[in-house]
C-alpha cells in the first residue's frame, strides 16, 4: 500500500548523469504518449540533454553516437554529426541544453552513448553519457 513498483525494479532511472573530461550530460527522458502509435507498435520517448562544460578549455560538440536498446534487446546505432543541426561551442561554465525524440518498438529501452568534441587546441576526444531509461507508465487495455 502506498509502495511504487520501482522499489521491486531495480531499474535504470529515466535520467543519468556522467562527467567526461570536465564535461558533465545530464539526460532526463519521458514518454510522449502524444506522438507515440502504439497500435503501430512505435513508443516515442522524448529526452533532454545538458551539456555543461566544467572545464579550463573551449569545446566544441562535433558529433554524436547513440546506443538504442529495446525490450526484445533489438539494439540500434545512431551517428551523426551535431545534435539537433548544431555543433554548440562552450566556453567553461557554459551549458547547452536541447531535446530530441527517440522511437522504439517496445513500451521500456535504454538509451546511452558518446559525444566526440574537440578543445580550441585541435585535440579530440569522447564523452560518455551515461544509460537511462526510456519507460512508459503502464496501461490496461
Amino acid at each position: 500500500m502506498g509502495l511504487t513498483m520501482s522499489i521491486y525494479q531495480p531499474e535504470l532511472a529515466p535520467m543519468s548523469e556522467a562527467v567526461t573530461e570536465g564535461v558533465r550530460v545530464e539526460v532526463i527522458s519521458q514518454h510522449s504518449p502524444e506522438h507515440s502509435k502504439l497500435e503501430l507498435g512505435q513508443w516515442v520517448f522524448q529526452y533532454t540533454v545538458r551539456i555543461t562544460n566544467q572545464s579550463t578549455d573551449t569545446v566544441r560538440l562535433l558529433s554524436r553516437h547513440w546506443i538504442i536498446t529495446d525490450a526484445l534487446d533489438e539494439v540500434r546505432e545512431v551517428k551523426g554529426p551535431g545534435v539537433i543541426g548544431e555543433t554548440p561551442i562552450l566556453a567553461p561554465g557554459e551549458s547547452f541544453k536541447y531535446s530530441s525524440w527517440c522511437p522504439i518498438k517496445t513500451p521500456t529501452g535504454t538509451m546511452h552513448g558518446t559525444y566526440r568534441m574537440v578543445r580550441t587546441n585541435g585535440g579530440e576526444f569522447d564523452i560518455e553519457v551515461a544509460p537511462f531509461a526510456l519507460r512508459a507508465r503502464y496501461s490496461v487495455h
